[in-house]
């Protein structure tokens, strides 16, 4: 019973054991698990503690990979008293008091480490709050998020405090964790190797969630090791981590427009499962994929978003799961296809160029004249019908009067867009012909 219960309770009853993540909580810096680059001598967090000349600091990562673990051992190596608060559950009377009590332990000379959770729950007030208690070192800020801090803090706090990026960790940082869990509990975990690596998939980087996996296979009566069959039917896979409105969202979107705009089918459906996995809205995903045929692959393929607007359409029709498939028809047919964003640029030029000129009115003999004052005002005077010139092209002049002719769409040697180049340097020695 030693691995249930540790302690008798005051009545006598067997107290239940600490968990698990609690019992091999590292008791140094040295002994975290991942994290190299950060805790590392040549790392932000290293190279303060090697200085001595720890500042208030913004952790930035995913759940499960050390936050709390590191800010309680930055704590424990500087000297310095470690207070936790929660964004979450913590408002203006709870910060006075930690502020309070932090300016009487100055008093006594003793600093105080603030770890704050989920810090970008707080507001603009409360987050302005911490600033004079930084300033005169009356705390030392360590916060904590799993939201971009560039979005959801103020500049102010920012300014102040440097912002360190925890990863989630690798399958060999997993694994390490996963034999210093054995090591606690005095015996392996009763699985074959298929399965073992099968749980720390499951645990997605997360390593809180390995050793609440742990725990669970380590409690089971078992006559011999599992396969990863066996495994998956006790165990529900953890839904993977992902924010259809945070940074999960915008990352994995930024992942399939890139995978598709490089010309990689096979990543950009992976991409592409990954977000319908998490429970990503197909139809943000179909707007998303028209907007790439039409910045990506352009006039290139012009069929590229016939392609993509049919399979909205049938996404529509037949819902999911089956419309799922149009979509991921249309993610391959425009990772395949030739790519130009020569239209997307040139529109970008024009409104450019739009803006710089103003109001610059038409030359006259492109104006329409159905008043006898317009055509005595010269409207539609000259205007050389097209139809009517040779090769029904006149090379008129179709901008301001003033303005000097740009060059704003500027074809790629690359699918359709090859002809369209060859039809656009024509008309260009054509117009310089008419033109002298």
């Amino acid at each position: 019973m030693a691995d249930l219960f540790d302690i008798a309770g005051k009545d006598g009853a067997p107290a239940p054991a600490r968990p698990l993540a609690d019992r091999i909580r590292p008791r140094t810096l040295d002994e975290v698990i991942g994290q190299e680059k950060v805790l590392g001598p040549e790392g932000p967090l290293g190279a303060m503690l090697t200085a001595g000349s720890l500042s208030s600091v913004i952790f930035w990562g995913p759940p499960g990979v050390g936050k709390t673990t590191i800010a309680r051992l930055l704590a424990a190596a500087t000297d310095r008293e470690f207070v936790q608060i929660s964004a979450i559950f913590s408002g203006v009377p709870e910060l006075r008091k930690v502020f309070d009590a932090a300016k009487l332990r100055a008093r006594q000379g003793r600093g105080t480490l603030l770890f704050v959770d989920e810090i970008h729950r707080f507001n603009k007030a409360q987050q302005d709050s911490f600033l004079p208690h930084m300033e005169d070192g009356t705390i030392l800020l360590v916060g904590a998020t799993t939201e971009n801090p560039s979005f959801e803090l103020n500049a102010a706090v920012l300014s102040r405090a440097q912002v360190i990026v925890l990863t989630r960790l690798t399958l060999a940082e997993l694994e390490r964790l996963a034999q210093r869990a054995e090591k606690e509990l005095n015996r392996a975990l009763p699985l074959r190797p298929e399965a073992r690596e099968a749980l720390l998939e499951m645990a997605d980087g997360d390593g809180r969630a390995l050793l609440n996996l742990v725990e669970q296979v380590a409690a089971w009566k078992v006559d011999g090791p599992l396969d990863r069959d066996q495994l998956s039917q006790r165990l529900m896979r953890r839904a993977a981590k992902y924010d259809k409105s945070g940074d999960e969202h915008y990352n994995l979107i930024s992942a399939l427009h890139k995978s598709v705009r490089g010309s990689d089918p096979d990543a950009a459906l992976y991409w592409l499962a990954r977000m319908l996995e998490g429970g990503e809205d197909p139809r943000f995903l179909a707007r998303r994929i028209t907007r790439m045929s039409v910045e990506d692959i352009g006039l290139a393929d012009p069929q590229a978003q016939t392609i993509c607007l049919h399979a909205w359409e049938v996404y529509e029709r037949l819902g999911t799961p089956e419309g799922e498939l149009a979509l991921a028809q249309a993610v391959i047919y425009l990772a395949l296809a030739p790519k130009s964003n020569a239209a997307y640029t040139a529109y970008k030029a024009a409104r450019a160029e739009a803006r710089r000129t103003g109001s610059e009115p038409p030359p006259k003999h492109i104006l329409n004249a159905p008043t006898r004052l317009m055509k005595d005002e010269g409207y539609g005077a000259g205007y050389a019908y097209d139809h009517d010139a040779e090769d029904g092209f006149s090379g008129q002049n179709y901008f301001p009067e003033t303005m000097r002719r740009p060059v704003l769409y500027q074809p790629v040697e690359r699918g359709f867009e090859r002809d369209l180049k060859k039809r656009v340097e024509w008309f260009a020695k054509l117009r310089d012909k008419r033109q002298t």
